[in-house]
């Protein structure tokens, strides 16, 4: 509910944003603000993307797909970063069929606001995705900060433009902020592509503190002698612990029973942790030093 109440903010912000850019880009005769305003409307259709992505990252388990729908949400962080990609590539391809326009000094003031106003947006989207580990709330935040570079080179192309009459090169600057613009969204979509390729394979969690903490859980059992692996795979929304451990010798119900309370500390250490999974050694079977 949070995270969609993020990205429905995200969204209504764009759209306001996206009228203000095309409606005074029109009035002012800038191609380039205009252009921007398209590509704060992809940002809105990222959004709708991430909504739907979110809640089908949330629905339960069922028969076919015991563990959930948890790896929807990388899925959907892809395709994030694959329609980035397209418009990128777009922004290149189209510049070149543009009229050279040189913009009104208004369009200074509109542009400006624009870039703070979109500027906040991606640091409130980002903190969050952070805040919720949240890759869908993440993407969604890159996206909009590629935006805010976008707007900040219209800005210098608005800027330089104005100087065309006395250096003739600069009609060009609009070409140029535009190919760097496109360059900067073409990363941002490999950088998100690249990410959840690697956790929709399971990538494991390296935060040496966090697994520390997980450990001295499992190691405050006096019933547990040695934990031999540990590994914390992100799973969508959720965590997945697969662990190999030592115990002592203990009746099976006596086991079973300590792994229960073990399952149990951790995910009230952490409620990302859904699936737990503990295989157990008895002592008498390892070749301890």
């Amino acid at each position: 509910m949070k995270i969609t109440k993020v990205l429905l903010v995200s969204s209504i912000t764009n759209i306001f944003l996206s009228i203000i850019k095309i409606l005074f880009g029109f009035i002012g005769k800038c191609n380039a603000l205009v252009a921007d305003g398209i590509h704060s409307l992809s940002d809105l259709s990222t959004d709708f993307v991430a909504i739907f992505g979110n809640h089908l990252s949330l629905k339960p388990a069922d028969k076919k797909h015991p563990f959930g729908h948890g790896k929807t949400e990388y899925l959907t962080s892809m395709i994030i970063g694959i329609v980035i990609i397209i418009l990128g590539l777009s922004l290149i391809y189209n510049i070149f069929n543009k009229e050279i326009i040189i913009p009104d000094l208004i369009m200074i003031l509109v542009s400006l606001f624009t870039i703070i106003s979109k500027l906040l947006l991606s640091n409130y989207i980002y903190k969050k995705g952070v805040l919720y580990s949240n890759n869908i709330l993440i993407a969604s935040g890159k996206e909009s900060r590629a935006d805010v570079y976008s707007s900040i080179f219209v800005l210098l192309s608005i800027i330089l433009m104005q100087f065309s009459n006395e250096v003739s090169v600069l009609k060009y600057a609009d070409m140029f902020s535009t190919i760097i613009i496109a360059l900067f969204i073409i990363k941002t979509g490999f950088n998100i592509l690249k990410d959840n390729i690697g956790i929709l394979l399971e990538e494991q969690v390296l935060d040496k503190k966090y697994l520390k903490e997980i450990k001295n859980i499992i190691t405050s059992f006096d019933e547990i002698v040695e934990i031999k692996d540990l590994y914390v795979l992100r799973y969508g929304p959720y965590y997945k612990l697969v662990s190999n451990v030592i115990m002592k010798d203990l009746l099976l119900t006596d086991a079973h029973n300590v792994i229960d309370e073990i399952e149990n500390k951790l995910k009230e250490k952490d409620s990302r942790i859904k699936y737990v999974f503990i295989h157990m050694e008895p002592i008498d079977n390892t070749n301890l030093k």
